[in-house]
């Protein structure tokens, strides 16, 4: 093969032309079933905050310490297309599941911000991330500290942040000085969001922004935030989510804020 043929050839096959026809769009599937689809190597960066399994929990301040709910916490219904109340072995097994397609579609050189919440069971800290990401390469824990937060139960004090896993691969390094942010990121809560757990665009977009991966994937992507926070970092994404008015949603919210530049 002469050299033009090869340059002509590895320019075909660059991430953007091999998953051409993912880019730009929320697809609308079990993430477990999409992501064996994307070729391994294929992203540069993962954010994504998954289902958190709040809704079989025993605590979290979702209840009253007498056996009742907070009405307005919409958490407790769980999601759209998910109970969000399996039990915690199968939790753990599903998310593992996910976390190994993951890990195989990322470049040597990606990462994944993995958002996530510790929590009350049996009125004891379950941290179950720590399960879920166990022989993963954790290289770092970030607080985001998100001010407020639902407690309505008086047996420990209000929660005000959650955590976010940032698991990278051998050759993954932040984006020059993006290291100045620390690991405490101080970010309010969305508030004006359908979603019950909305992952805030100025989040994602700092995740972002502090890489320099051109092509971010979602395989949960809720109410699309981490895909209007890569089109304001001027990135590439993809996203997935498995329940159909979620993507909906999602749609609504990435064309408006088109329709907003």
């Amino acid at each position: 093969m002469s050299l033009d043929a090869f340059l002509t050839e590895a320019a075909r096959l660059t991430p953007e032309n091999t998953i051409g026809g993912w880019l730009g769009k929320v697809h609308t599937g079990d993430c477990l079933d999409l992501l064996p689809l994307l070729p391994q190597g294929s992203i540069d960066l993962i954010v994504t905050s998954p289902p958190y399994n709040l809704k079989n929990s025993t605590g979290n301040g979702l209840k009253d310490g007498r056996g009742g709910k907070w009405p307005t916490a919409g958490l407790i219904e769980g999601y759209d297309g998910h109970d969000d109340a399996m039990p915690n072995g199968e939790y753990i097994e599903w998310m593992r599941d996910v976390m190994h397609e993951m890990m195989r579609v990322l470049r040597e050189d990606g990462a994944l911000f993995f958002n996530h919440k510790w929590r009350v069971q049996g009125g004891e800290l379950q941290r179950l991330a720590d399960k879920i990401t166990a022989g993963f390469p954790v290289r770092q824990i970030i607080i985001w500290r998100r001010s407020g937060g639902i407690n309505f139960n008086p047996g420990y004090f209000v929660p005000t942040y959650e955590v976010i896993y940032l698991i990278a691969k051998p050759e993954f390094l932040l984006a020059p000085k993006a290291n100045a942010h620390g690991d405490v990121w101080d970010i309010r809560q969305e508030m004006r969001n359908p979603h019950p757990a909305p992952f805030p665009i100025e989040l994602a977009q700092r995740c972002i922004e502090s890489t320099n991966a051109r092509i971010v994937l979602d395989p949960m992507i809720g109410s699309g935030s981490t895909a209007i926070a890569a089109e304001v970092a001027g990135r590439k994404w993809i996203g997935m989510e498995v329940s159909e008015q979620y993507t909906q949603v999602a749609n609504e919210r990435i064309l408006a804020h088109r329709r907003a530049q």
